[in-house]
C-alpha cells in the first residue's frame, strides 16, 4: 500500500470513528503528506521510517521556521498516525514512541525599568499629595497606596486589592497574604510602602477590606485598578499598552534578582508553588553574569 493510501485510509478512520471536523482532516492530510514526502527523501517509506527520521524531520521544520506549538500539532499527527498503523497491525513498531514533543518558549514577561516605575510611582503620589474634592483626593490617595504595595510585595491582582485590614502586622512592617490554593505568606514592606499604608490606613472608614468598594464582593475590582494604572501610566509618560498591575509584579521579581536577591526567597515572596515558575525572570541575569565574567574571568583582559 503505498503512503497515500495509507494516510487515506487513517483520515478515514478520523472522521468515520472519531467525528474529525473537516478541517482538521485536512490540517493533518497536509502534515502526513509532508511527512511522507520528507520520508521518502531519506529513501524510507512510512512502514519504515526510522526514529531518527522523525526527529531530522522536526528539526527540518523547525529549522524552516515553524513554531514550536505548530511542530508539537504535527508531531501529534504523525504520531496518531503510526498508532493506527500499529493498532491495524499494519506496522510492528511505533518510530514516534519516545520521540519528545517540542515545547514553546515561554514568552518573557514585560518588564518597565526602576527608572519607570519611579516614575510612575512618583507621579502617583504627586496626585494623592495635591489639592482636589475629596472623593479625587481620596482616590488618588487610594491609587498611590496600591502602586507602592504592590512594587513593594510583588502580590498578584486579585491579592492585593482583596487585602483584608487584618493582613496588616507588627506597625505595618509585614502583609499576611492569602494565596492560591488558600496558602498564606507572609511579606515584608519597605519603608515607602509601609509609611504610605499608615496614611492611607488613617482616612479609612471602619470595615473589613483595606481598598473598600461598593461591589458585591466590597472590594475594589481587578477591573477598576487596571483602568486606573493605565490612565495613571499614560499622565507619567508611559505607554498604556506596556501597562497592567501583573506588570509590576513582573517588575518587583525582576528587579529584586538583577539587585541579587536569592531565586528561592523571590519565589516565596511570589507565592509560587513550583520554582519552575519563578525562573522565568532569570532572563535579567543574563547581561548581569556576562558583565561579572567579562569583568572578573582571568582572561577575559585582552
Amino acid at each position: 500500500m503505498s503512503g497515500q493510501h495509507l494516510i487515506g485510509a487513517f483520515l478515514e478512520m478520523m472522521s468515520a470513528e472519531r467525528g474529525a471536523a473537516k478541517n482538521t482532516i485536512d490540517a493533518y492530510r497536509r502534515d502526513l503528506s509532508d511527512y511522507a514526502g520528507f520520508v521518502a527523501g531519506r529513501k524510507q517509506t512510512l512502514l519504515n521510517a526510522s526514529r531518527d527520521s522523525v526527529n531530522a524531520y522536526l528539526d527540518q521544520i523547525r529549522r524552516d521556521g515553524l513554531s514550536a506549538s505548530s511542530s508539537a500539532r504535527r508531531l501529534s499527527a504523525i504520531r496518531q498516525f503510526h498508532r493506527f498503523l500499529c493498532a491495524d497491525g499494519i506496522r510492528g513498531d511505533d518510530p514516534t514512541r519516545i520521540v519528545a514533543s517540542p515545547k514553546p518558549r515561554r514568552a518573557l514577561p514585560k518588564v518597565l525599568s526602576i527608572a519607570e516605575v519611579d516614575k510612575l510611582l512618583s507621579t502617583a503620589e504627586e496626585e494623592a499629595n495635591a489639592p482636589a474634592e475629596p472623593a479625587q483626593q481620596a482616590a488618588a490617595l487610594r491609587l498611590y497606596v496600591l502602586l507602592e504595595l504592590l512594587y513593594a510585595t510583588g502580590l498578584r491582582v486579585s491579592e492585593l486589592v482583596s487585602l483584608r485590614r487584618q493582613a496588616v502586622m507588627r506597625d505595618t512592617s509585614y502583609l499576611t497574604v492569602v494565596g492560591k490554593g488558600s496558602k498564606e505568606r507572609v511579606v515584608p514592606l519597605n519603608d515607602r510602602a509601609r509609611d504610605a499604608l499608615k496614611a492611607y490606613l488613617g482616612t479609612l472608614d471602619p470595615g473589613p477590606f483595606l481598598f473598600p468598594a461598593g461591589g458585591a464582593e466590597g472590594y475594589l475590582s481587578r477591573q477598576v485598578f487596571a483602568r486606573d494604572l493605565k490612565s495613571l501610566a499614560g499622565r507619567a509618560g508611559i505607554s498604556s499598552a506596556r501597562i497592567a498591575p501583573h506588570v509590576l509584579r513582573h517588575a518587583f521579581a525582576s528587579h529584586l534578582l538583577a539587585g541579587g536577591a536569592d531565586l528561592r526567597v523571590v519565589q516565596m515572596l511570589l507565592g509560587h508553588a513550583d520554582i519552575s515558575t519563578t525562573q522565568i525572570y532569570t532572563h535579567v541575569l543574563d547581561d548581569k553574569l556576562r558583565d561579572l565574567v567579562e569583568t572578573h574571568h582571568p582572561l577575559a583582559q585582552g
